[in-house]
């Protein structure tokens, strides 16, 4: 039985108390066994048992829970630096899409290529990312907009789920904008996802949730509304795109259809909060896409105050947000939002595990959970966060194994 010993700042992460409330144990030690976590404590009450077993030394440094992102567009072809430049002289987001940028383009070149091409290059980012700490990914599809391809996509993630440790959590995303095609002709594109993409999703097992970007340029809560009680009859779980470029009333609508979170929420209103807090739905805040889009930033410390829980990640993807460095996301969490590093920290654990409802089994370091776990060249979450580096994390494990990036051919 495994023994890491020698850690100097432990954060356990646990669901109990508030989001600021990481549980740190210092001198600490962890065991598993295959891939899950047996005993977490004080080195000091270590067992002659456990003393006796392989041990590998965390040379005083930190451990944290294995980071989740609980909002990515993973799979995707084609980027869009074009629209950075665009954005830097004065183009808004609605401007671009408006115009046949955005969203669209992306669509037009996933639809091109292999589900192999797309496969390989998701791979390759994944590797990268468990090298920062990750060790669970929400993937979305939404650059399909077709059956042929949104299946093609969600194809990939299984695929991804074959051939990779990081665990991938799936979401249908065939409601990401009306694509061109259907332009005129909305409800035939709508009755297109309710009709034929979300039964045989369900019938063939490849996605847990089902998402909506509700928005001036993609749907309307109406829109949404009908979607989502033909997702819940094939028991797809709810979750938003919200709030995110205008004040649609997304998070009142996340509350009222039972979503596990609504995401971005830059424009929240108020009622939006207390809707949020009451139904028990999950934050998940983007700050990469809002220093992206340069918006004012999601009211996290509003949210937080209110009682809903607020998680970070990074909305990974080949526009507003071309970037899987989550640690990166967390500081600017900190940073523009005004969250501390140990209620960021807490966003990207146990609490982005409830966004994805994998908290039973992962986002913690506690007994029974997968010895998913990060090694952190720190002393402490405040200097982790105050101190940008490229990458601080030293080791990656995976339930149970170290993670070692892949030699891809």
């Amino acid at each position: 039985m495994p023994v890491l010993k020698n850690i100097g700042y432990l954060a356990t992460c646990k669901d109990v108390g508030v989001q600021s409330d990481i549980h740190v144990i210092k001198n600490a030690a962890l065991a598993w066994k295959n891939d899950r976590i047996t005993w977490v404590g004080k080195e000091s009450d270590l067992s002659s048992q456990l003393k006796s077993g392989e041990i590998i030394n965390a040379d005083g440094k930190m451990v944290i829970p294995g980071l989740i992102d609980c909002h990515t567009h993973l799979v995707f072809d084609g980027w869009r630096s074009d629209e950075f430049e665009m954005r830097i002289q004065g183009k808004s987001y609605l401007d671009i899409a408006r115009a046949g940028g955005g969203i669209a383009s992306t669509v037009k070149n996933t639809r091109e290529v292999s589900l192999d091409k797309l496969l390989d290059q998701s791979l390759q980012f994944l590797d990268e990312i468990a090298l920062l700490g990750i060790t669970a990914v929400e993937g979305k599809s939404g650059y399909g907009l077709d059956t042929e391809n949104e299946l093609k996509i969600l194809r990939v993630y299984q695929e991804i789920g074959k051939q990779h440790p990081v665990s991938i959590i799936p979401t249908f995303l065939g409601a990401h904008i009306v694509p061109k095609e259907f332009k005129n002709d909305r409800k035939r594109y709508i009755d297109l996802i309710e009709k034929e993409m979300i039964p045989t999703i369900s019938e063939q097992h490849l996605a847990e949730f089902c998402d909506v970007f509700v928005e001036d340029t993609a749907f309307s809560i109406e829109e949404a509304r009908d979607i989502f009680q033909t997702a819940k009859k094939y028991d797809l779980i709810p979750k938003l795109h919200a709030d995110q470029l205008t004040s649609t009333g997304g998070a009142e609508l996340a509350a009222e259809v039972g979503a596990v979170s609504a995401d971005h929420l830059e424009c929240i209103s108020d009622a939006g909060i207390d809707a949020m807090a009451k139904a028990g739905v999950c934050a998940v805040s983007l700050p990469l896409a809002t220093l992206y889009l340069n918006q004012k930033p999601m009211p996290a410390r509003k949210l937080m105050e209110a009682g809903v829980p607020v998680c970070v990640a990074t909305d990974f993807n080949p526009g507003s947000a071309p970037s899987y460095d989550l640690p990166l996301a967390l500081i600017l969490a900190c940073n523009l939002q005004r969250m501390t590093p140990a209620e960021s920290l807490k966003a990207a654990t146990i609490y982005a595990a409830k966004a994805i409802r994998k908290d039973s089994i992962m986002g913690s370091l506690e007994p029974g959970k997968l010895a998913n776990f990060a090694i952190i060249d720190a002393p402490d979450v405040n200097h982790w966060m105050y101190h940008f580096r490229p990458n601080a994390c030293i080791k990656t494990f995976i339930k149970g194994k170290e993670f070692k990036k892949r030699d891809i051919k």
